[in-house]
């Protein structure tokens, strides 16, 4: 993965510099339910993707991920994202 400063940069690397600078924000406050936040935020990235990718065509986007349709749809509807 490209970053603006032209350096090359893993997921793991994005995701890690996401959760470190929001420990940053919260400024000496505790944080909770980081875990689930995140799998939540991350999910809805990897659907709105995939989803474009696959030109809202669900039975691709299944397979792209690697799930079946019935799956794909009920994430879909839990993050707001059904058509």
């Amino acid at each position: 993965m490209k970053l603006s400063g032209g350096k090359n940069q893993s997921l793991r690397d994005c995701v890690r510099a996401a959760l470190e600078q929001y420990f940053t924000d919260l400024k000496g406050h505790e944080a909770e339910n980081v875990y689930p936040m995140v799998i939540h935020e991350v999910e809805k990235a990897i659907l709105e993707t995939v989803m474009a990718q696959a030109q809202g065509n669900q039975t691709h986007a299944a397979e792209m991920l690697g799930i079946n349709r019935s799956t794909l749809r009920k994430k879909l509807k839990l993050h707001g994202l059904e058509p």
